[in-house]
């Protein structure tokens, strides 16, 4: 799709020019819906992503439970496990919030990460955060209370949407959480009793950026992150 992409992604527009050329070349702008699910684990993957306005959880799951490891927005792309010789998806793919992304086709991206270097030592170092991210992530999950975990949460989903309100459910949260609906449901309530945030009817504002921030576990400030996009 030649031309120049009139939404941008922040990894693709941080690639040198001649990678930045090659790639929006081959790519077609297709608009994604939350609850669509792009790939299930251990699905050859087909296409590879790099969201705009859109987000993406990258989902672990284990039997009946399910937990969120990743959150990929405009600062990344879905498809990593190309870089590292492999073609299928050891995550669930599922859109958290509607909007569109650059979509390339598999084997294109391939032949292009295998014959380009500076393109693929950029995405590469991408790839090194992400993993880094999914570690981070497993930590937090396993030490820091929900409280922090949730506020967390809602402010990376905030620092991604550029806004507020965004889209969500508390059923939606305890999923991508790892944790029974009612418990998030009690810290949600509890975040709304104290004007950090209203929720209605699927939506989320965030009231008190602060405080939530306050609240937060540390992972929030710590994290890693492909761009600084918290907003100050």
């Amino acid at each position: 799709m030649p031309g120049a992409m009139p939404v941008q992604n922040r990894l693709l527009a941080d690639l040198p020019s001649s990678a930045f050329d090659s790639i929006r070349n081959e790519c077609e702008l297709v608009e994604l819906t939350t609850g669509d699910v792009l790939y299930e684990a251990g699905e050859r993957i087909r296409d590879v992503y790099f969201p705009t306005q859109s987000i993406l959880s990258l989902v672990a799951k284990a039997a009946t439970n399910a937990l969120e490891v990743a959150l990929v927005s405009d600062d990344g792309m879905i498809g990593i496990p190309l870089l590292l010789g492999a073609d299928r998806k050891p995550l669930r793919v599922v859109v958290q919030r509607s909007g569109p992304a650059w979509r390339i086709k598999a084997e294109t991206f391939k032949r292009m990460t295998d014959t380009q270097q500076a393109l693929r030592e950029s995405l590469n170092r991408y790839a090194l955060v992400r993993l880094t991210q999914i570690a981070q992530n497993a930590v937090c999950s396993k030490f820091h209370p929900i409280a922090g975990r949730l506020a967390r949460r809602l402010l990376t989903m905030h620092d991604r949407s550029y806004a507020s309100p965004f889209p969500t459910t508390y059923a939606s949260l305890a999923t991508m959480l790892g944790e029974r609906g009612s418990v998030v449901t009690l810290a949600g309530v509890r975040f709304e009793e104290h004007n950090l945030i209203d929720y209605e009817d699927g939506i989320i504002t965030i009231l008190d950026r602060k405080a939530l921030e306050t609240l937060s576990c540390e992972c929030y400030r710590t994290a890693p992150e492909p761009q600084n996009n918290k907003p100050r």
